[in-house]
C-alpha cells in the first residue's frame, strides 16, 4: 500500500483544568490512505472528538494543548507548522464536518455568501465564480432549486438541508481530507441514510480520504474501510470493517457490537463507566468493566496493540500476548454484520 495521505503516531493531547490535567487522548496512532473511510467508534467521552479537533489544531489552546506525538499529512507535520501556513491548510485540504450544522452557519449571511467565503479565503475568484461555485455545491449536495436557494438565510433551511449546506461549504476548496464528526447524530434516520449516501458519492466524486466519528455502529458498517476503536484516550483495536465485524478482537469491540439493538441474542449492556480521565486505571483502561480481565491486565501500562495473524487487525489486549490464549475472548462466538453492496451480512 502507498503512503498513508495522513498517519497520527503517538498523538497525546491534554487539558489543564482547575482540579487538574485531562488525559483526553494519550498515546493513540493510526493511518488514513488516499480515498478511504477510516471511522473512530467508541462510547462518548472516549475522545474521538479531541483526536478529530486536534488535526487542525481546533481545540482551544489554552486550556487545551497537544502534548506529544506526531501528526503528518501528505509529509508535512501539522503538530508544529506555523498558525499562517496551518490555516491556509484548513479548508483547503483539510475540512472539516460538525454535529450541530446551526452552529457552524452564521445567522446574518445567506448560504452562498458563506460557501463562496471559502473560495475567496483559498481561491483567486471572482464574486461572481463564487456565487456560480456555491450555486453548483448546493446542486451536487441535493439542494432543490439551487439558484434561488443560495440567497437564502440559514433559518430558511430545514436541519437536513443546513448540513447539506455545511458539506457544500466543506467541498468548496475540493479538499484531500474531510473531517466528519458525527455530522447525522441530529438527524431522524430517513435524513440520516440520504446524509451518508451523499457522502459515499462525493467521496468517489472528489476522490478525497474520509475520517468519521461516529458512537453508531450501524453507521460504520455503512461507509467505514477500517475502524479505529477508542475507550478513555486509549486504541483498543484498528483494522478492516470486515474483520472487525466479523471476528472482533478486543473485549470493548465485542461488547459494543452486542450493545446494539437488533441483535440475533439478548441484546447487552456494558456495566460501569468510563474512567476518570486525571486518573485512569493502571493496566488496560477497559480493565475495571471487562469479564477477562486477569491480573496482567490492570498492571503497568495499557497493553501494546498485537498483530492478529489470522485479520487485518490489531489488538491492545493482553490475551494476544505470549503466554496467553486469545481464545478465551471468542469463545462467545460471532459477533457482528457488516454492510455489503447487497445489504447486510451475517
Amino acid at each position: 500500500m502507498s503512503d498513508p495521505l495522513l498517519s497520527v503516531d503517538d498523538l497525546k493531547v491534554q487539558f489543564n483544568t482547575d482540579t487538574g490535567v485531562v488525559k483526553a487522548v494519550d498515546g493513540i496512532s493510526f493511518d488514513v490512505h488516499r480515498g478511504e473511510t477510516v471511522c473512530i467508534v467508541g462510547e462518548s467521552g472516549s475522545g474521538k472528538s479531541v483526536t478529530a479537533e486536534s488535526i487542525t489544531r481546533l481545540i482551544p489552546q489554552p486550556p487545551g494543548k497537544i502534548a506529544g506525538g506526531s501528526i503528518e499529512f501528505d509529509g508535512m507535520e501539522l503538530t508544529d507548522m506555523p498558525t499562517k501556513e496551518l490555516l491556509d491548510l484548513r479548508g483547503e485540504r483539510i475540512a472539516h464536518v460538525f454535529q450541530n450544522p446551526q452552529g457552524a452557519l452564521n445567522p446574518v449571511y445567506t448560504i452562498g455568501h458563506q460557501i463562496a467565503e471559502t473560495l475567496h479565503l483559498h481561491r483567486d475568484v471572482s464574486k461572481k465564480e463564487g456565487r456560480n461555485r456555491a450555486i453548483d455545491l448546493l446542486d451536487r449536495v441535493g439542494i432543490p432549486d439551487a439558484t434561488k436557494r443560495v440567497d437564502e438565510y440559514p433559518h430558511e433551511f430545514s436541519g437536513g438541508m443546513k448540513q447539506r449546506a455545511v458539506i457544500a461549504m466543506a467541498l468548496a476548496a475540493d479538499p484531500d481530507l474531510l473531517i466528519a464528526d458525527e455530522p447525522t447524530t441530529a438527524l431522524d434516520v430517513s435524513i440520516q441514510a440520504q446524509i451518508l449516501d451523499l457522502l459515499r458519492d462525493l467521496q468517489e466524486e472528489f476522490d478525497m480520504s474520509v475520517i468519521f466519528v461516529t458512537h453508531d455502529l450501524g453507521v460504520v458498517a455503512e461507509i467505514a474501510d477500517r475502524v479505529v476503536v477508542m475507550y478513555a484516550g486509549k486504541v483498543m483495536e484498528r483494522g478492516d470493517v470486515f474483520d472487525l465485524f466479523e471476528d472482533p478482537g478486543h473485549p470493548y469491540t465485542r461488547a459494543l457490537l452486542n450493545c446494539r439493538p437488533g441483535q440475533a441474542g439478548d441484546r447487552t449492556v456494558i456495566e460501569g463507566s468510563l474512567p476518570s480521565a486525571m486518573n485512569p486505571p493502571d493496566g488496560c483502561r477497559f480493565n475495571p468493566r471487562c469479564s477477562h480481565a486477569v491480573e496482567e491486565c490492570r498492571t503497568g501500562e495499557q497493553p501494546p496493540m498485537y498483530e492478529r495473524q489470522s485479520a487485518d487487525q490489531a489488538v491492545s489486549c493482553v490475551h494476544y500476548g505470549d503466554g496467553f490464549d486469545p481464545a478465551v475472548i471468542h469463545e462467545d462466538g460471532e459477533t457482528g454484520t457488516v454492510a455489503t453492496d447487497g445489504g447486510v451480512e451475517q
